[in-house]
């Protein structure tokens, strides 16, 4: 799923391209894309695009008073349009300008989970933006002090994860963070010492940043594999930092990639949902 460094140089490309324009139509491809009945986003046409930005893992088009937020969710992409086909292979939603190509919301696959909301006026504290988490790249060390407290014994891998404490952070970034700040991915996250939390904050900012950078030299989002990785789906490869071989927890849908070495001071974990520390 795209993070946030992803979406913010891909909400900059779309900007550069689409700012000024003005919309002619909104089309939604599939029933499934639309998530709101209210407003309605007719009433967009007529308007020019002011701004495009994120908001976690959401990609936010305004045009005026009214704003499109968009979830990409595993498999979607929001991408200039040079044809018009009727019906495009996994279309969900079409915007259309007027002078430049249009915008064409696709997800590969059959879940057809990504989708759009229609918001009127403040975007924060609505669906689907309420209850988000700070976003990542603006949390302080005070901040992140309370966040990782009030998470209590909550396993630190999946309070980077969780969009309601900390929003922009997938799994890509949570293998990498974890491994930059050599912290286990199964720490306690209430009981990290002070230094650890600095390395944690040093290693998120770091982490973010190095990924837009690299994003940047991109024309358009590509695969998660594609992406920068000192860690994530490299199990089976040398570290980087130690040279030990790198490992993995799977589970159903992801898994958590880390060094023993270098994060959990040798020991391995078992590769199951339990993920006991194995002696």
């Amino acid at each position: 799923m795209p993070e946030l460094p992803e979406l913010r140089v891909h909400a900059e490309r779309l900007a550069r391209s689409h700012s000024g324009s003005v919309l002619e139509r909104f089309t939604p491809l599939s029933f499934t894309a639309l998530k709101t009945f209210q407003p309605d986003p007719a009433a967009a046409v007529g308007t020019a695009l002011t701004a495009v930005r994120t908001r976690g893992k959401y990609l936010i088009a305004e045009f005026g008073d009214l704003a499109f937020i968009v979830h990409l969710m595993q498999g979607g992409r929001l991408t200039p349009e040079t044809g018009r086909a009727r019906k495009p292979r996994g279309g969900l939603a079409r915007w259309e300008f007027d002078g430049v190509a249009s915008w064409l919301l696709t997800e590969a696959g059959h879940e057809r989970r990504a989708g759009v909301w229609v918001v009127a006026g403040e975007t924060e504290g609505n669906e689907p933006l309420d209850g988000l988490g700070p976003d990542a790249d603006s949390v302080d060390e005070a901040a992140l002090s309370a966040i990782l407290a009030a998470a209590g014994g909550a396993r630190l891998h999946g309070v980077l994860r969780d969009q309601r404490r900390i929003a922009g952070i997938g799994r890509r970034l949570a293998n990498e963070i974890c491994w930059a700040a050599e912290l286990s991915p199964f720490a306690p996250s209430a009981r990290l010492e002070s230094e650890q939390r600095s390395a944690l904050l040093a290693a998120i900012q770091r982490c973010i940043g190095a990924s837009i950078e690299d994003e940047a030299t991109r024309d358009t989002m590509v695969r998660s594999a594609e992406r920068l990785a000192a860690v994530h789906h490299r199990s089976g490869e040398a570290c980087l930092r130690c040279g030990d071989v790198l490992r993995q927890v799977s589970y159903n849908a992801y898994e958590v990639d880390y060094c023993a070495a270098c994060q959990t001071g040798g020991k391995v974990l078992a590769d199951n949902t339990t993920s006991k520390f194995l002696r």
